[in-house]
């Protein structure tokens, strides 16, 4: 082991950031609950929703920037600092995508969830429910195994998010003659897509800090 690693590991360090990233994904699978109740709530329940999400991606910008700040203010953190920054960042990209697909349904008036949205909802809130189970497992390495599946699963997710993606964009050239409408839903299909993306991007970041501590 590294002597800067060992000193990592025996030093006493800050428990907040484990907490923090814990609440992060508490507020993220709020907001894939949220987004799987888009369907029913489109129409009149569509601006009370966006609201909702607004709040939900205030209190995850919160929690980044204490995060943020508690990294300035620490000096031996539970694992590498551009981690920490990492998976920070890759975290609040997801609240901020799926918000985006919420405020794209509203701004671009669309009446109803075609069913590859609905579809690519699912992908992300298991991807997220994942995250939700594996953050927690930072704070005891001794199960890598049970953190390695849940790594394998989000990148499986991902990539069914892509099938999907790939499939719905060219079945909406090909059927689709409206352009304007063309263009709102790959605009949603590439949020909800890319959603799924900062989901593996985020559990890129976890294998990383299990390498680094394996």
């Amino acid at each position: 082991m590294r002597l800067d690693r060992l000193i990592q590991v025996l030093l006493p360090h800050d428990e907040k950031f484990y907490s923090l990233f814990e609440e992060m994904t508490t507020l993220l699978m709020r907001g894939a609950d949220l987004l799987k109740e888009l369907p029913a709530r489109l129409g009149s329940g569509g601006a009370d929703l966006v609201r909702e999400f607004e709040d939900l991606e205030h209190q995850a910008d919160s929690v980044t920037h204490r995060i943020y700040a508690e990294l300035n203010a620490t000096f031996v953190t539970p694992f590498d600092r551009e981690d920490i920054h990492e998976l920070a960042s890759a975290l609040d990209d997801i609240m901020d995508f799926m918000n985006g697909v919420a405020e794209r349904f509203l701004l671009y008036k669309v009446s109803e969830c075609p069913p590859p949205t609905v579809t690519l909802i699912d992908i992300l809130h298991s991807g997220v429910e994942e995250l939700k189970q594996g953050i927690p497992m930072l704070r005891d390495f001794h199960d890598n195994d049970a953190l390695k599946k849940v790594l394998e699963r989000i990148n499986t997710y991902e990539n069914e998010a892509d099938d999907v993606f790939d499939q719905a964009v060219a079945d909406l050239f090909e059927n689709e003659r409206d352009p304007v409408k063309i263009i709102k839903l790959k605009e949603i299909y590439v949020s909800l897509e890319t959603a799924t993306d900062k989901c593996e991007d985020a559990a890129n970041v976890l294998e990383t800090i299990l390498i680094k501590h394996a």
